[in-house]
Parts: C-alpha cells; sequence; structure tokens
C-alpha cells in the first residue's frame, strides 16, 4: 500500500482535470466542492493591489478552509489558478464568444499560469505551493481558431484560458514551460513530496 489508511485526503474542487491528476498518480482521495465567492476575492485583490500569484493562493486557501472546516481530521488540499497576460487578469470565459475574444487576446503571446495549493489539517494551514508554468501561444489563423472552438465546444469555458493543453488545444502553442500537472492546475510533483513528508505516503 503505497498510501497510508489516515489521514484522509480531500480534494476541495469541483475541477474534472484536478481529480484525474491525483486519481492517475494512485491516490485516494474524495472530491468536494468549495462554495466561496471567487469574484468578490478577486476584485478585492485587484483593488488592494495584491499580486496575482497571491490572489491565486487566497483562493485556494479560501477553499481548503472551507472545506476543512468541516472535516478537521482530515488532510484537504484546495487549488485554483490565474491567468496573467501583460499584467491582465483572466478568468474563465462566460461563453463562447468571451472564449474566442480571450483566445484572440492571448495569440501570439505569452503568459503565466499562476497555479496555488494549499493544504490544511487540523484547523490550519500545513502547507502551500504556487508554480508558475509560462506557456506561448503561436499566431494561429481564423480559420483554425473557428475550427478550434468548433471542435472543443463548451468544453473551453472550463479553463481560465480557454484551452484544454491535455486535448486539441496543445495545437495553440509554440512553448510550453513547466510541469503538465501545474498547467492543469494541481501541480503534482510538489504535492507528493509533502504527502510524503506528512506521512500520507511511504517515503
Amino acid at each position: 500500500m503505497i498510501q497510508r489508511e489516515a489521514p484522509a485526503l480531500i480534494l476541495a474542487t469541483a475541477s474534472a482535470a484536478r481529480r484525474a491528476v491525483l486519481a492517475a498518480a494512485g491516490l485516494r482521495f474524495t472530491a468536494e466542492a468549495a462554495a466561496v465567492d471567487e469574484a468578490a476575492i478577486k476584485e478585492s485583490a485587484r483593488a488592494e493591489g495584491i499580486p496575482p500569484g497571491e490572489a491565486a493562493m487566497l483562493l485556494a486557501e479560501a477553499k481548503a478552509q472551507r472545506i476543512a472546516r468541516r472535516h478537521p481530521e482530515a488532510l484537504v488540499i484546495g487549488a485554483d489558478q490565474l491567468l496573467v497576460c501583460d499584467g491582465r487578469w483572466f478568468d474563465k470565459p462566460p461563453d463562447m464568444a468571451a472564449a474566442r475574444a480571450q483566445l484572440l487576446a492571448l495569440r501570439g503571446r505569452p503568459h503565466e499560469l499562476m497555479t496555488a495549493m494549499v493544504c490544511w489539517r487540523g484547523g490550519q494551514r500545513v502547507w502551500q505551493h504556487l508554480a508558475r508554468p509560462r506557456l506561448t501561444m503561436r499566431d494561429f489563423s481564423e480559420e483554425f481558431l473557428g475550427a478550434y472552438l468548433a471542435a472543443e465546444g463548451e468544453a473551453v469555458l472550463g479553463s481560465v484560458g480557454a484551452y484544454r493543453l491535455e486535448g486539441i488545444g496543445v495545437q495553440l502553442f509554440d512553448a510550453v514551460e513547466g510541469e503538465h500537472s501545474a498547467i492543469l492546475g494541481l501541480p503534482l510533483l510538489p504535492l507528493l513530496g509533502f504527502l510524503r513528508q506528512h506521512g500520507v505516503l511511504i517515503r
């Protein structure tokens, strides 16, 4: 058995991509979506001049803390991600028109994914990590963009970048720097290292 029986592991997210990352690594966990006002947290962070990496950490912290209140003995993982391009923060597009506009704004330019992760146990934060993958979109054609959006459909609305790197969205890019799982929203290698140190996984 690679994973010990206790503590229970809870992923504070509704993200299918994050659940898939943990499941593929062979971890036993449950997932619970945390009801937090993400828009309010982001708006407050912008108003206070908080850098995007710290804002992503605040979002991850809020999710982990919310679920940890209900499960004080469990180890709760909260994660969130902000996309930043030339100082502008991008959120998940609300509709296909917004997804198209967002991809055009990112076309031919590099951006960073501020991917934050926080672990709570016993009423307190026990670990945190921030990854900053850097991706560069190619100067794709209008024809490609139309074909891409038609093929992916509303699946693109679930990503801050309006793309899924694990699918045909990889064709949008010239360069990708950073751990693949961090791009998907959950930096796996740092998390596994922490779980070994914390006694959840066998060293």
